[in-house]
């Protein structure tokens, strides 16, 4: 009697013991899924964000390399620049000068463009610069203000590592696009500049279309009118 009570039990018991063991491997299994799955979020790339510049934001009517960065590090660059895929490696704004002439600047690098939006406070107009701008510089009216397009090319910098001299020289092409501050063109420009790390020179669509929608949403466009 007791060998037949018995193997009920032990049948229960394996029972049981198989159940517990599916849902332990069950538990695990979903365990180690939310892990990876927590680990592969934690590993994917993050695009960029403006970073804070040392140099204090000019005071004023003025704007700012943070202003500009926030203006040109938008969310969907990428795709303004046909490349969707790709996300910013590195965002930053700097507030520069020439002499006494403010000019700050922004810039957002990717795998294959690398995009400025600067601006400068010279108090002189944009329309008739083409002729300071280089041979094939010519006029682009830009959302209903005056503005020029024009070619340029970056400067390519090379440090040493022994402690020598750094060296520099012509770096890759780049298209460029000038436009007034206020429509009525009374001084002073904001500028877009693109370039490719590849080397080729820039399609002017891409940079238009880059122009006309970020140059809208840099503070106090509108009321520059």
């Amino acid at each position: 009697m007791a060998e037949e009570n018995d193997a009920p039990m032990t049948g229960a018991n394996a029972w049981g013991q198989a159940v517990a063991a599916v849902v332990l491997v069950g538990a695990l299994g979903a365990g180690f899924w939310g892990l990876a799955k927590t680990s592969s979020a934690e590993s994917e790339p993050k695009p960029a964000t403006c970073s804070d510049t040392e140099t204090p934001a000019p005071k004023g009517k003025h704007l700012s390399g943070a202003q500009l960065c926030e203006a040109l590090n938008r969310s969907d660059l990428a795709a303004l620049l046909g490349t969707p895929m790709e996300i910013a490696k590195t965002a930053s704004g700097s507030d520069s000068s020439i002499g006494k002439i403010a000019t700050p600047q922004a810039q957002v690098e990717f795998e294959t463009y690398t995009v400025t939006l600067s601006a400068t406070y010279d108090g002189l107009p944009v329309a008739g610069s083409e002729a300071l701008l280089g041979s094939d510089a010519r006029p682009r009216k830009t959302l209903g203000r005056p503005g020029v397009l024009y070619s340029d090319r970056t400067i390519r910098i090379s440090f040493r590592l022994d402690g020598q001299d750094a060296d520099s020289g012509p770096g890759v092409p780049a298209r460029a696009l000038t436009v007034a501050q206020d429509a009525k063109d009374r001084g002073g420009s904001l500028d877009v500049t693109l370039w490719r790390a590849d080397g080729v020179v820039p399609d002017d669509a891409v940079l238009l279309r880059v122009a006309e929608a970020v140059l809208p949403t840099v503070p106090g466009w509108k009321a520059r009118g």
